[in-house]
């Protein structure tokens, strides 16, 4: 029996409701609820992203004469708003004015930055004719190895505006995972940082880098940020490396204009719904703890296409305390704060109680993601946060930059569930044998395209590999290797773990997370756990294994 938590307030009008009644006027089509016009989205796949693409003012230099390629099948990878021509970074930074777009501090630098549009907008004019300067050229890679800071930010839209390709990597990668991510791509320029604070510590970032840029041979310049201003700028055993404000200055022409160089839609781009899901009005400020190496900051600083101030913060959640992220809440006047399901549960266990320490006056919205968020900590945080708050659990991936499913402020929130599929999104949940499942496990699917998805992979030229990775189980249908279950009633999602971790114990399927849902209540007890399975060589059973590490 599901448990409802929240409701939408009474009167509430979202954007949801809006673009429903675009559809329902031009279509001339009976739409009642969310319900509804997903179903129109789904049946309509074509017609919904082009009224998405109208509604959104996508900015663009050639309008594209078909938005998919209908004929092709899902795996053959269709493409998307064909003969398009248009700029990521331009969509971005549609506004150009005093606006607030990013507030940022870090662990290290409490003070609270603020940086105007029309200052973003001067930053990345003058980044992106440095990198011009220095040779960069479309479909060039440039990447960061970065805090979560503004430069981050000022050089993936700067390295979009030249049609060049951006990839990131956190500044507490180690360098086994810089190299590997990006000696993949082979990088022209890269960007670095002296140090980092996190967790009261200083940490060197100079050693990493340098260690970093000997295993990129393909690298022609590697630029340095000052981003602990007390500490060392020793660039001397780093080569090709210089201080970004030398980096800056190399421009001969100081007045050099900002422009967008136009790029075919599969030039690797994205397009977030935040208008529609996250129901983004003017007055929202957006924050979602993330590093620059994860998913969710994409999805962050696509909000400031729709003028959406965002929050940038790098260091530890819970220095001085657990309450570190509510008071940046409070004194910035956050109104959507994401998360990850592990931070939420980290509160919970220390019993921390945001409700008594904090005003939160301004938070409408919780977003968590990252894993499953147990039913537990939906009461937590309904108990000890905020009760009149909309938490929205969210789904997707990495590879495709979006959402499967999410936050729905048309949509009551149940104890332990997510809302709703998003529009456009055609998921399923499905049985090993391919039959669409209710109130039962199984794999998450979509079975219709999105623009989202994958272009390709890197060095895969005849799709081997992606195809692997999505269409092998069910030809033809995109599995996530996500494990699920849809509830018929409420029709809200529960996400069980990754599905290649599932067990099957005498043929019965689920995920470790419903393991590690148990192991997580042992508050304190319990400091480390690894479920696993194990399986008979001779007759093919399995047996379930948990290992934990006891405090």
């Amino acid at each position: 029996m599901s448990h409802k938590l929240w409701s939408p307030p009474s009167g509430a009008h979202t954007n949801i409701d809006d673009f429903r009644n675009i559809i329902t006027n031009k279509y001339r089509v009976q739409l009642e609820s969310y319900w509804d016009l997903h179903e129109w989205s789904i049946n309509n796949i074509s017609k919904f992203w082009e009224e998405f693409w109208i509604y959104s003012d996508i900015k663009y230099s050639v309008p594209f004469e078909q938005v998919l390629e209908e004929k092709k099948k899902m795996n053959e990878i269709p493409r998307w708003f064909v003969g398009a021509r248009l700029n990521y970074a331009e969509n971005l930074l549609r506004f150009n004015d005093d606006r607030v777009a990013i507030y940022s501090c870090s662990e290290g630098n409490s003070t609270v930055k603020r940086m105007t549009f029309s200052e973003l907008n001067e930053n990345v004019r003058r980044y992106r004719a440095a990198l011009q300067h220095v040779g960069v050229t479309v479909g060039d890679r440039v990447v960061v190895y970065l805090p979560n800071c503004p430069e981050a930010l000022i050089i993936c839209l700067a390295t979009a505006s030249l049609g060049a390709i951006f990839s990131s990597a956190a500044a507490d990668f180690g360098v086994l995972g810089v190299t590997e991510r990006f000696s993949q791509i082979e990088p022209k320029v890269m960007f670095g940082c002296n140090a980092v604070v996190y967790n009261r510590k200083t940490h060197d970032s100079l050693a990493k880098l340098k260690d970093s840029v000997l295993a990129l041979p393909s690298l022609k310049y590697v630029v340095v940020i000052p981003f602990v201003s007390d500490y060392s700028m020793d660039l001397s055993e780093i080569p090709n490396s210089l201080p970004i404000d030398e980096f800056l200055s190399m421009p001969t022409d100081k007045n050099i204009p900002l422009e967008f160089e136009q790029v075919p839609f599969n030039h690797p781009l994205f397009i977030i719904k935040h208008r529609l899901q996250s129901n983004m009005k003017e007055g929202d400020i957006l924050f979602y703890f993330t590093a620059v190496s994860w998913m969710m900051w994409n999805w962050l600083i696509s909000s400031i296409a729709l003028g959406t101030p965002i929050v940038l913060y790098d260091g530890s959640p819970i220095v001085p305390d657990y309450y570190r992220l509510w008071d940046l809440a409070d004194e910035i006047g956050i109104t959507i704060f994401g998360c990850s399901a592990r931070y939420l549960a980290t509160l919970e266990e220390h019993q921390i109680s945001p409700c008594t320490h904090n005003k939160l006056e301004s938070v409408h919205t919780i977003l968590s993601t990252g894993s499953p968020l147990h039913s537990r900590i939906f009461d937590y945080v309904y108990t000890n946060i905020k009760t009149n708050v909309l938490l929205g659990s969210i789904t997707g991936g990495t590879d495709i930059i979006s959402c499967f499913a999410g936050v729905n402020p048309t949509l009551d929130v149940h104890r332990g569930e997510i809302q709703s599929p998003h529009l456009a999104m055609a998921i399923e949940c499905w049985s090993e044998d391919g039959k669409k499942l209710e109130n039962d496990s199984g794999e998450l699917v979509c079975t219709k395209p999105f623009p989202s998805m994958p272009v390709s992979f890197w060095n895969d030229p005849n799709g081997e590999k992606y195809h692997r990775a999505y269409f092998d189980k069910y030809p033809g249908v995109w599995n996530h290797s996500d494990f699920c279950l849809i509830n018929s009633v409420t029709r809200g999602i529960v996400m069980l773990g990754r599905s290649d971790g599932t067990l099957n114990p005498n043929g019965i399927r689920f995920g470790s997370a419903e393991i590690y849902s148990i192991v997580d209540q042992f508050n304190g007890e319990i400091l480390d756990s690894l479920c696993v399975a194990q399986r008979n060589p001779t007759t093919d059973d399995e047996r379930v294994i948990l290992f934990v590490k006891v405090s």
